[in-house]
């Protein structure tokens, strides 16, 4: 991250940070809502003069009050943070949420949180946004406290996607189904997993074609099943074409739920460390083969109906170059 950005991962280390335009929210995803409120506190920070700063809190408040409800996780707080940076934001406050901040009033948390420690000049967040004790705290008492604090506030309305409301719900409720197309209309880029690269059981390499096997950060995967994906080394710029199985790999009697990646192209140099993997589009259903040759066979099918969608995917690129030249 560049010199210029700060993450904070509690009060004590916002020494500095500030006078700031903030949004706040939990930003599991950093999907196009969520981007609606970012790029307003951007705007603002760069007309006067401000920080672009975002707080958002970790774990998930319903892990501390209702941990019954308490959601899997799209993306990881630094994975959130990163987002953020890429868009504009120079500062981010990771608040440690537990009962004595669930507990906090909504005027503490104006003052002690926004104020003191952000030096919020204004406030940029959902119509619906609520905070403090029993979330007690409103759009109108935020208002209110911004003509006593001298700040100003901004209230964003929902955003909705061919119809469908663009929340973190949404977007966890579409992977789970495997739509990862329309997840990627909800983001606004593609569905990714990030994790290291793991050994497995040779099985592949020895039987059907060589893998990479990614052991993702993420708590929410994409339905079982065969997409088309793009390989990319967290650690340099490469990147490949490829096509990735989620699932318990039927064929050989697997148990534990794997993500397998075979590149469409081969890499110099060594495997990478870690990667991330863009989830394009849905394939098929994974599926038990009665033998590791049928396995390989339908594989290499698979990657015949990628390699067909990446040469449509650079015609279609190629076409919009021509017409902005």
């Amino acid at each position: 991250m560049e010199s210029s950005f700060r993450i904070a991962r509690s009060l004590d280390g916002t020494a500095g940070f500030g006078p700031s335009a903030v949004t706040i929210g939990n930003f599991d995803g950093v999907h196009l809502a969520h981007r609606r409120l970012i790029d307003r506190v951007v705007a603002i920070a760069r007309e006067r003069g401000l920080k672009a700063a975002a707080l958002m809190f970790h774990p998930h408040p319903a892990t501390v009050v209702a941990p019954e409800r308490a959601p899997l996780l799209l993306t990881t707080p630094e994975q959130r943070a990163e987002l953020m940076r890429s868009l504009g934001i120079e500062e981010v406050l990771i608040l440690p949420f537990d009962t004595a901040l669930a507990h906090m009033s909504p005027r503490q948390f104006i003052e002690q949180v926004l104020v003191e420690r952000l030096g919020a000049r204004a406030v940029v967040v959902g119509e619906n946004f609520r905070f403090g004790n029993l979330q007690a705290g409103t759009p109108e008492l935020l208002r209110e406290a911004a003509g006593k604090y001298g700040f100003e506030t901004e209230f964003i309305g929902s955003v909705r996607i061919r119809g469908k409301l663009v929340s973190s719900t949404e977007v966890r409720r579409q992977a789970s189904l495997g739509h990862v197309s329309a997840v990627c209309r909800l983001l606004g880029r593609p569905f990714a997993l990030q994790g290291r690269v793991v050994r497995g059981k040779g099985v592949g390499s020895k039987r059907t074609v060589p893998t990479l096997n990614l052991e993702p950060s993420s708590e929410v995967l994409p339905a079982r099943g065969v997409y088309i994906t793009r390989t990319k080394d967290s650690d340099s710029e490469r990147q490949w074409d490829s096509v990735t199985n989620v699932g318990y790999r039927p064929t050989f009697g697997g148990e534990q739920l794997t993500v397998e990646t075979f590149l469409l192209s081969p890499f110099d140099g060594q495997t990478p460390a870690r990667i991330q993997l863009d989830f394009l589009w849905r394939l098929r259903d994974e599926k038990k083969f009665y033998s590791a040759e049928l396995l390989k066979q339908q594989i290499f099918r698979d990657v015949t109906r990628a390699r067909r969608y990446f040469a449509r995917l650079g015609t279609v690129a190629s076409a919009a170059l021509s017409r902005s030249l």
